[in-house]
């Protein structure tokens, strides 16, 4: 009876134990990591990054850094067959064929100078009896499957030719090309917007259902695990700390971190009814009229065209068409918008960063047609955060240097001051002044993400202009970077230009919201008009794309 009811478990992951290779010896990275995965089922693997979630991934894959991790113990079964220390050809023909992986960023996981048809040919005829046109037939189908267009046309374009969401979707066809019994997605949607992110969750559920394919879905969103996820096991620091169903897991936690995952979502209605951000300090805000910080009149963005054969080029189509905003002291536009739309390049523009035209005037200064040396005085006013901490920091330079490198380019202070002012600015993003003498490699993201924002106020501005600051943070480290930067706004009067494509994100930090379609703003108002009452069906669109962190949303009839 029980044999008959109890299905066996497609992947059987047991005790698995990694190490890590160091200077001061082996250190340890998953302890004792079990959990079964059944035919048919979604398991999400939920955590915050450096709980083990990849590296346990990467073991069942046999795809260790030989020189840098090593499995220490423990099993991992394929059905009924141990799969852990197999030789590289068995192992081989297991991959892809018997269990596929979908990684994190698609662009960097596809061959550059393949076409899409050339890579998704290789997988089939490696994996399939079938070396003739059968091939290049079944690729077509797949892409036809995970609903790209015009199949024929794609298969002869390049990675770089398509956008991020397709090409993440060629990397599911090409993990699914050969009917896998599991498939595991490594984050698969962090890097997507709300509403491409919607469609690709959609996609992998209809395609579980056609190919009955088990899934292995490992992510630190938890509203993608409420959508997604039959079970889910939480990893905190390379342990399985609790696990269940779904419903069980969201409705009654039983681990305390667990909690504070789910705590820490970012709900889109959280603040309904507000006008502002929530407060997070105790300190008095201004009654005075605020000023003017930024104000933008018509700007436009348009690249150059490139040429094509026989020298001649298409008509250049602006990427920022006609923008009109302004922001005073002490407040924050939220700028939203899947990518493609003209955020990041409104803001690039909006700091002289990149030539445009039309009006920009930051604290009462004109930079439109301003030299580089003329800006120079004017960039005290106004900083930048970027959306990837590591690739923002020099790694030779040691987060002390790199935090002063404003103040020497402006000769602001002596040494002795500089110092004083770097341990100040450590302090006040929660880092230690001892931090100053380290490097970036030495920080996790969210405490890289916090050096940024000391970088940022080291000049004292009066508008930082936020890019995707939060987006490739966990759920946990993002609320707080999150409370941080509200924090800096109430004590500093700071004017904020907050670029996301999260809504609830963009609910939580905003006072006024600007939503961009195809490089216009096509719709612009308070928060709490724009949140309760839309008038644009692309904001309803984007509203209505947001993971919402309850299973039972879900699952109603």
């Amino acid at each position: 009876m029980t044999d008959r009811t109890v299905p066996v478990p497609v992947l059987s992951v047991r005790d698995l134990t990694v190490d890590a290779r160091t200077p001061d010896g082996l250190k340890r990275i998953l302890d004792h990591v079990s959990f079964d995965l059944g035919p048919g089922e979604t398991l999400c693997l939920a955590g915050e990054s450096g709980s083990g979630k990849s590296v346990t991934s990467l073991s069942i894959m046999g795809l260790l850094p030989k020189a840098s991790l090593k499995v220490a113990s423990g099993d991992i079964k394929l059905e009924d067959r141990s799969i852990l220390g197999i030789s590289h050809r068995a192992l081989r023909r297991i991959r892809g064929g018997e269990i596929a992986m979908i990684f994190q960023e698609p662009m960097t996981s596809l061959n550059p100078v393949m076409t899409i048809g050339e890579q998704l040919v290789e997988t089939i005829r490696e994996h399939q009896a079938d070396q003739g046109s059968g091939a290049d037939a079944t690729a077509r189908a797949m892409l036809d499957a995970v609903q790209i267009s015009n199949a024929a046309a794609r298969m002869k374009q390049y990675p770089h030719e398509l956008s991020g969401g397709m090409r993440q979707r060629v990397m599911i066809a090409m993990a699914l090309s050969c009917r896998p019994k599991v498939l595991i997605a490594d984050e698969p949607t962090t890097a997507l917007d709300v509403t491409v992110q919607a469609q690709i969750l959609t996609l992998m559920r209809g395609l579980r259902r056609e190919f009955n394919t088990s899934i292995l879905m490992i992510t630190h969103d938890m509203g993608v695990v409420a959508e997604m996820a039959d079970r889910v096991a939480i990893m905190q620091h390379g342990r399985v700390i609790e696990q269940g169903g779904v419903i069980e897991i969201f409705g009654k936690p039983a681990e305390l971190y667990t909690r504070q995952l789910l705590a820490a979502v970012p709900r889109l209605g959280a603040h309904a009814g507000t006008t502002a951000p929530p407060r997070v300090t105790n300190t008095p805000i201004p009654t005075l009229p605020a000023a003017t910080v930024l104000d933008v009149r018509g700007l436009s963005v348009t690249y150059a065209a490139k040429a094509g054969w026989f020298g001649t080029s298409k008509p250049s189509a602006p990427s920022v068409d006609n923008v009109s905003f302004s922001i005073k002291a002490g407040q924050t536009l939220g700028l939203v918008g899947e990518s493609g739309s003209g955020k990041s390049t409104t803001g690039k523009a909006v700091l002289n960063l990149i030539p445009f035209s039309g009006s920009v005037a930051i604290d009462g200064q004109q930079v439109h047609g301003v030299s580089a040396r003329a800006m120079r005085p004017i960039r005290r006013s106004a900083q930048m955060i970027f959306q990837d901490p590591y690739a923002s920091l020099d790694p030779r330079m040691s987060v002390g240097a790199a935090i002063i490198e404003p103040l020497v380019i402006h000769q602001i202070g002596n040494a002795s001051e500089r110092q004083d002012r770097l341990a100040n600015l450590l302090r006040r993003v929660g880092l230690t002044p001892d931090a100053a003498t380290r490097y970036p490699h030495e920080f996790s993201g969210g405490q890289r993400q916090r050096i940024c924002i000391a970088r940022a106020l080291a000049l004292e501005p009066k508008l930082i202009v936020a890019d995707e600051s939060v987006a490739a943070l966990d759920v946990s480290v993002r609320a707080r970077v999150l409370d941080l930067m509200l924090e800096l706004q109430e004590q500093m009067g700071l004017a904020y230009l907050f670029i996301s494509h999260d809504m609830a994100v963009i609910e939580k930090m905003s006072h006024d919201v600007a939503v961009m379609r195809s490089g216009r703003i096509v719709e612009h108002g308070p928060r709490l008009q724009i949140f309760e009452n839309p008038r644009d069906d692309y904001t309803r669109e984007l509203m209505s794309a947001v993971p919402v962190a309850d299973p039972l949303h879900y699952r109603r009839a």
